[in-house]
């Protein structure tokens, strides 16, 4: 392995342990390090709430001696000014010498401007070394700024003969501790959760991360409900306070159910209605999402509103859960639908990652990228 790729590889390291609480600013890594010697002189990532970034703080942790070095950084610096001056400013002032970006940020406000304007002030700019990972760590800041909305991680998980629920009302336990604790991971990693009113009055969940160290990392609810049928009771609505609660919901909605949820602190917000499908429309309601800065967005919901997502292509990864639960004959409620099986096997997505949680398997699917 080369300097560069072991110095990269921690600049990335550094920017995933802020996916989820960066929004609406991309968790750039940023690492400067002393040429000849490889002594790491500083190293950041961009702040909770998004601000400030990792390049300036990563220039400040290094002082004077950045006179001279080579920064990594998992994204091209910016180069305009919003509420915080240019990282190309605060880069070109500490006397760096060298940078190594990862990959072009495609924001229109950036888009190769913040390499040429370094390169312009004599500083060598190298582009490109772990582009891929870089790409997927920044897959919510890339489809939000390309595609208006935000990312969509697709969580399923089925029994080893494909069931997500069993034929009679009692609840079915699919997953094993290790499975639960890896979706907790992709929830502290999120922006937000995404579920729609059948899960949410079936389950009644919390949808909050419960993992020791990240309890102060749960995302963002987001719950899709075109008649407003979310119960005040709901955990959800209850710990609205606490864990902030948004509720999509279309203008027939009856106005009494949104004083009522609002009251206990829920958002609520109108989104067009899907007239074809008696629903929300949902590539407007990712699309508000979007709006909303939200760039990371992990759907927990049933099969019903996965086939939905599948067939507005609106995911760009796709977990697939099986545990080692077979419900036989009786069978139950297919896992996936037409649509997402179709998707998933076609040329749209390609397999990622295979893991191994205790006696539960994990195939990750990631959009191909054109």
């Amino acid at each position: 392995m080369s300097d560069d790729t072991h110095f990269m590889r921690l600049a990335l390291a550094l920017g995933r342990r802020g996916l989820g609480t960066t929004w609406p600013n991309p968790s750039v890594g940023a690492v400067v390090v002393e040429p000849g010697t490889g002594r790491i002189l500083g190293t950041a990532a961009t702040a909770r709430g998004g601000r400030p970034h990792g390049e300036p703080v990563a220039l400040a942790a290094a002082g004077d001696a950045a006179r001279g070095a080579t920064l990594y950084v998992t994204l091209e610096p910016c180069s305009h000014h919003g509420r915080t001056p240019p990282c190309t400013d605060a880069i070109l002032a500490s006397g760096i010498a060298r940078v190594v970006s990862a990959l072009e940020d495609p924001d229109p406000r950036v888009a190769g401007r913040g390499h040429d304007l370094l390169r312009q002030g004599g500083v060598a700019v190298e582009t490109g070394l772990m582009r891929d990972a870089a790409a997927r760590d920044h897959v919510g800041h890339i489809t939000r700024v390309t595609r208006g909305r935000p990312a969509l991680h697709l969580k399923v998980a089925r029994t080893r003969d494909g069931f997500c629920a069993a034929a009679g009302p009692e609840r079915l336990r699919i997953t094993g501790p290790v499975a639960d604790g890896a979706v907790h991971l992709w929830r502290a990693h999120a922006d937000a959760i995404l579920i729609g009113i059948g899960t949410a009055r079936a389950d009644d969940p919390s949808l909050t991360v419960r993992l020791p160290g990240l309890d102060g990392r749960s995302p963002l609810r987001v719950v899709l409900d075109t008649h407003l049928r979310l119960s005040p009771a709901s955990v959800l609505a209850r710990t609205a306070r606490d864990t902030p609660t948004l509720v999509l919901t279309t203008r027939s909605a009856p106005a009494h159910a949104r004083r009522a949820l609002e009251a206990l602190g829920v958002e609520v917000a109108t989104v067009p209605a899907d007239a074809a499908a008696g629903g929300i429309d949902l590539p407007a309601a990712l699309a508000q999402l979007g709006e909303r800065g939200l760039t990371r967005l992990c759907s927990e919901g049933g099969p019903r509103l996965a086939e939905a997502l599948a067939r507005a292509d609106l995911i760009d990864t796709c977990t697939l859960v099986t545990g080692p639960v077979e419900l036989g004959p009786a069978g139950g409620l297919p896992a996936l639908g037409p649509a997402l099986a179709e998707a998933l096997a076609g040329d749209r997505f390609r397999e990622a990652e295979r893991l191994t949680f205790g006696p539960d398997e994990a195939v990750t699917y990631e959009r191909n990228r054109t």
